[in-house]
């Protein structure tokens, strides 16, 4: 008698699910919670591929998740080099 073994096999978020996910969050400019971010996607995410893409922006420093919402944190080399030369020196 031979026993099967099944392995589950993990299911990556694509490309352009991901940028989608973070067009959504970036443009939104306070913060939104998982139910709101489900509703504005364009297209349905599964909550587990859509809690895989909010870890990982998480890690990368994109985004901050709080318990009362999501917030988009990350700004571009560009935009900081203008915040720098706006900003005041002390």
């Amino acid at each position: 008698m031979t026993k099967t073994i099944q392995t589950q096999v993990m299911h990556s978020p694509t490309l352009n699910t991901v940028l989608m996910v973070e067009k959504v969050l970036q443009e939104s400019k306070e913060l939104i919670k998982i139910a709101d971010l489900k509703r504005k996607l364009p297209r349905k995410v599964m909550h587990n591929t859509l809690m895989q893409i909010l870890d990982y922006l998480q890690e990368s420093g994109k985004i901050l998740i709080t318990t009362k919402g999501i917030l988009w944190i990350y700004r571009s080399p560009v935009e900081l080099e203008k915040l720098k030369k706006g900003g005041l020196e002390l």
